[in-house]
């Protein structure tokens, strides 16, 4: 996805399927409105899942949790991050945006050193990436048009076109065909995604937001709230950052990394319940109206 609006104007795993998400799609075709989730059997297994929202009702409350930090990692500050898996042996794959900038590499864990980088075509801006064996599978924004890569060197293996007018996070494991919904709301503009324990987690864009979403049904099961990442880096000075943006799960380790788009960390974080009553609204901290790009 972009910049966040207010620098738009400036600069514009795992085992058989991936998932898409967009800010807008209409069956399997990514459009203006936001209304479904759905998947395309694409290369070798890997599905593509165009992810957005439309109404339900819900007896139970989705689950709110805020966040521990347990550790904080070093991510480079002018990575403006779309995609983020882990790979095992504290090692990631990101993948990176913007127009002749964007970047798909291998990142160690504990010093956010670049070991291994493919710069991208100047008329690409790289948006969601996803681990499946040993080949990692990313989209482009806005031209239909993806990417798969050799783990072991970042060699451009093939490309692949889809149906798909956009598409911003990719993740694995979903072969499902739903709506994503919460509380009598559309959920809209869902971001970089990844598989965790049976649901799918979603960056909800413009905000400091994680829908879980049950790959099931559709509802979303959960919310994580991370406000306090972004404001203490505000607060500790760092003023060019944009929105939080990419989520990382160690399967092995049930670890839980998060960072954002032009941070310059990466956080290893625990979930914990709200278990009093929520004072506050889901509806004003992370549901966003749908935005438009084309």
């Amino acid at each position: 996805m972009p910049p966040r609006r207010s620098s738009m104007s400036k600069s514009m795993n795992k085992r058989r399927t991936s998932v898409v998400s967009t800010p807008a799609s209409t069956t399997i075709r990514l459009g203006y409105r936001p209304r479904v989730i759905s998947i395309i059997l694409l290369l070798s297994g890997v599905a593509l899942l165009s992810v957005s929202a439309l109404l339900w009702r819900r007896k139970t409350p989705p689950a709110i949790s805020l966040i521990r930090v347990l550790n904080e990692f070093p991510h480079d500050p002018r990575a403006f991050t779309q995609g983020l898996v882990y790979a095992g042996n504290d090692t990631l794959y990101e993948s990176t945006g913007l127009y002749d900038q964007s970047s798909v590499r291998r990142v160690s864990l504990r010093t956010g050193k670049v070991e291994l980088l493919h710069l991208m075509d100047a008329s690409h801006f790289g948006e969601g990436l996803t681990l499946l064996h040993d080949k990692l599978y990313q989209v482009t924004w806005l031209t239909k048009t993806g990417f798969i890569y050799d783990t072991k060197n970042l060699n451009k293996i093939e490309q692949f076109t889809h149906m798909m007018k956009d598409g911003w996070g990719l993740a694995t494991d979903v072969i499902k065909k739903h709506v994503v919904t919460y509380n009598g709301h559309e959920v809209h503009n869902l971001n970089e995604l990844e598989f965790v324990n049976g649901e799918v987690w979603a960056n909800i864009w413009l905000t400091d937001c994680i829908a879980r979403i049950s790959y099931s049904d559709g509802k979303v099961a959960g919310w994580i709230l991370l406000q306090n990442l972004r404001e203490n880096l505000i607060s500790s000075g760092k003023r060019g950052i944009d929105v939080l943006n990419g989520i990382a799960w160690d399967d092995v380790n049930s670890r839980i990394f998060v960072t954002g788009k032009l941070w310059p960390k990466l956080y290893e974080i625990e979930l914990h319940p709200v278990e009093k009553t929520f004072e506050g609204s889901i509806e004003q901290l992370c549901l966003r109206k749908p935005s438009h790009f084309l």
